[in-house]
Formats: structure tokens, C-alpha cells, sequence
């Protein structure tokens, strides 16, 4: 395992952290013991670097941390988690959160705290509302080591941001479709030359740059000289600027923890070639000539007070228009919004509220994609087959309900 400094405090973090966003989950719910052995295996191999937020996995995440952690794994990594600054009305609400999150965590101290999605906007209302103070406080009494952000707005509002506190660390989206949104490039070095630690989220967009490739670009990766899967070749590229101290990854498998751990042993930076560096970019292209909405599927915008399940909405919309076979999305829509979660939750229940909007990272038009959704996937055909559907469940479940006795 490689790491990487801490420039305001010389902390050595491992360059792959544990992000606790994605878990694998069982009957609903976070699968802790295949969870718990995950990120085991993980700090046994080096990282030591764990992060999580309140409202991850209907906020169970932090309570699975605090317990994963247990039988001496707390001591051998840095904790980070983050205020959850859309539910702060006063003051006080602040030290409330904290105070909550450290029982939660079975810890005395969040090594790494950060402000939680931070916006123009959110920012001005929060330092308003004395979050400069509570970070100073914090960090005076030792429940927070490290005050940071993550960010989650255009470019022009992050330096302001950077600015406006004596921040220790940042985390940002970015990896190589994200060169030029939010943060960004420029916003990377710029958090760098401040001397912050930055944090890197998404490296592979919510894992969709890791698997069922387009064939467009399983194409490139398989002409690169140099072999590697397309999560390696995403994850390395991030590594490759010295700007970057620690890459998160949502790792929910044996086996992504394994490569990724892997590949962290010798994903120095400056380390790809020009030819490496121009496959990727052959590759982004390729991505962006396919890709109908920028979504990661983080699930900012949800719940819907209408009900739609916008993350999987976009999903299949992108994926019918990525990947082959993009014709056999349309009964995987029609299943998923009408039956997978025993509820209807298709594009066509959308009111036009803009709530969504309103607290979607990417900025994305969610409305106007969702009619794009409705077009694409609830024609008169759908209408049609709900019904139909509708009748054959019970004899679906019933077959399985069978096989499963068996």
C-alpha cells in the first residue's frame, strides 16, 4: 500500500480509502457480516482511511462502522464522517450531530469531519449560523482532529470556499469524465497550492466506469498496449496526480478489494505514460458521446415526494443508450418501476416540483431528463403490459417461494 501526506499535518493516509456510501446489502439492509469482513480485509492490507455520513444507508452506515470497527481496527485508521448541514437550523444543532455521531461511531474523536455537500448557498447559510465557530470548538476540545468539506457546486464556488476557512482537507468528485464539473481540475489545484489534503470521491462514477462497459470502450481498453481492467485504468488515472491523497472506493466485493489494493501497491504518482494518458482520453470520449444524463446514482435527490426512483430512472436510461442490448432496458424499466420496489415509482410521476433539483450535486436538469425517461420507456406498450405484470406476479412468487423450499 502506497500513502501519501497530509500537508498541514504530515498524517500518512493510505491512497485507497474505505467509503462505507455503497455496502453490500441483504434483505434491505447492510450485510454486516460480509460488510464488516470487507473492510477488515481492507485495513488489513494497508488502508487506513474510513469514510462514512449520517445519512448513508438510511443512516445505519455510521452505527455499521462504529461497530466494524471493533477489536482494535479503530486504532489503525483515521475516521472520517460529516455534518449533515441540510438538517442544521441553529447553532446548537451542530454540536448535537457531532455529539451523536461519536456515540454512533463508539469513538471519542472524528479524525477527518467534514461539512457535508457544501454549496454556495449552503455555506453562506451555515457560516450564518456559526459553523466556523463550532469547527473551532470542535477541534479545541479534541472531539474533531481535521476540519474539512466535500463539495458539490460549479467551479466558481469552490475557491471562495477554500478561502473562506483555515480548512485542513477538501473532498471533491473527480476522475476522468469530471475533468472540467464541479470542482474539477483547476479546483484540485487549486485546494493542493492552499496546502489541503484532497479527498477523492467517485473515481469511477458510483462504479459505473468499472463495469458493463460500452463495447465502444471495451474496445479502446482492449487495444491499450498496456492491459488492465477499466477500474484499474479509472482508479490509476485519479492516482496519477500528486495532487490527490487519498481515492475513495465503494468497494462491496472480495474481489474489488483485492484488485484495488492491488493496484494502490504501485499507483504512483506521474506514473502513466502519454500513451496511457491517451487511451483514457479515448475512452472519455467514448463515454461522453454515450451517456444521456451525468447521474452517479447517488441518491442526493431522493426521496421523491412523488415517489419516482430517479437514481434508477437514469440508470437504465443511460445504461439502454451505453450498453449493447440497449433494447432489452425497456422491460427492466417497466419491472423496476412498477414491481422491484413493490410500488410505482416511474418517470411519469414526477410533479414538476424541482425539490430534486434543489439538492442534486451534478446540477442535472432532472426534470426535463425525466420526460426524456417517460418517452423512451412508457409508450402505449407499457400501459399495456402493467396490467399483465401485475397478474403474473403472484404466480412468480409463488415458483420462487417453490424453488427456494426445495
Amino acid at each position: 500500500m502506497l500513502y501519501r501526506r497530509v500537508p498541514k499535518t504530515g498524517d500518512e493516509l493510505s491512497i485507497l480509502g474505505f467509503g462505507a456510501m455503497r455496502l453490500p446489502v441483504k434483505n434491505g439492509a447492510i450485510d454486516r457480516e460480509k460488510a464488516a469482513a470487507l473492510m477488515r480485509r481492507a485495513i488489513d492490507a494497508g488502508v487506513n482511511y474510513v469514510d462514512t455520513a449520517w445519512p448513508y444507508h438510511g443512516e445505519e452506515s455510521e452505527p455499521f462502522v462504529g461497530e466494524a470497527l471493533e477489536g482494535g481496527y479503530r486504532e489503525r485508521v483515521k475516521i472520517a464522517t460529516k455534518l449533515p448541514g441540510w438538517l442544521v437550523g441553529k447553532r446548537e444543532d451542530m454540536d448535537r450531530f457531532l455529539d451523536a455521531q461519536l456515540k454512533r461511531l463508539r469513538t471519542d474523536r472524528i479524525d477527518y469531519y467534514l461539512v457535508h455537500a457544501l454549496t454556495s448557498e449552503s455555506w453562506k447559510k451555515l457560516s450564518a449560523l456559526g459553523v466556523r465557530e463550532f469547527l473551532d470548538a470542535a477541534k479545541k476540545d479534541g472531539r474533531i482532529i481535521n476540519a474539512g468539506f466535500s463539495f458539490h457546486d460549479e467551479a466558481a464556488a469552490f475557491k471562495g470556499i477554500v478561502d473562506a476557512y483555515d480548512w485542513d482537507f477538501c473532498q471533491i468528485q473527480y476522475n476522468f469524465l469530471d475533468e472540467t464539473n464541479q470542482a474539477g481540475t483547476a479546483g484540485l489545484h487549486y485546494a493542493a497550492s492552499k496546502g489541503l489534503a484532497v479527498i477523492v470521491m467517485e473515481p469511477l462514477r458510483g462504479g459505473s466506469l468499472a463495469g458493463n462497459i460500452p463495447p465502444a470502450v471495451a474496445a479502446i481498453w482492449q487495444e491499450a498496449e498496456t492491459k488492465r481492467s477499466p477500474a484499474e485504468w479509472g482508479l490509476r488515472w485519479v492516482w496519477n496526480h500528486p495532487e490527490v491523497t487519498v481515492v475513495l472506493s465503494g468497494m462491496n466485493e472480495f474481489e474489488q478489494v483485492d484488485e484495488n489494493v492491488t493496484v494502490a501497491a504501485d499507483a504512483l504518482p506521474g506514473s502513466l505514460t502519454g500513451g496511457d494518458l491517451a487511451v483514457v482520453e479515448r475512452a472519455a470520449a467514448a463515454y461522453r458521446a454515450l451517456m444521456k444524463v451525468p447521474c452517479t446514482g447517488c441518491g442526493y435527490c431522493m426521496p421523491c415526494p412523488a415517489g419516482v426512483d430517479i437514481p434508477g430512472c437514469f440508470a437504465l436510461y443511460n445504461s439502454a443508450g451505453m450498453f449493447a442490448g440497449g433494447e432489452g432496458y425497456g422491460p427492466r424499466y417497466l419491472y423496476m418501476s412498477h414491481h422491484l420496489l413493490l410500488k410505482h415509482s416511474a418517470a411519469s410521476l414526477c410533479r414538476d416540483c424541482g425539490r430534486c433539483e434543489q439538492h442534486c450535486p451534478q446540477q442535472i436538469e432532472i426534470r426535463r431528463h425525466l420526460k426524456e425517461v417517460e418517452r423512451a420507456f412508457e409508450g402505449r406498450s407499457t400501459r399495456l403490459a402493467i396490467p399483465l405484470m401485475k397478474a403474473a406476479m403472484p404466480v412468480m412468487r409463488r415458483v420462487t417461494l417453490y424453488k427456494n423450499r426445495r
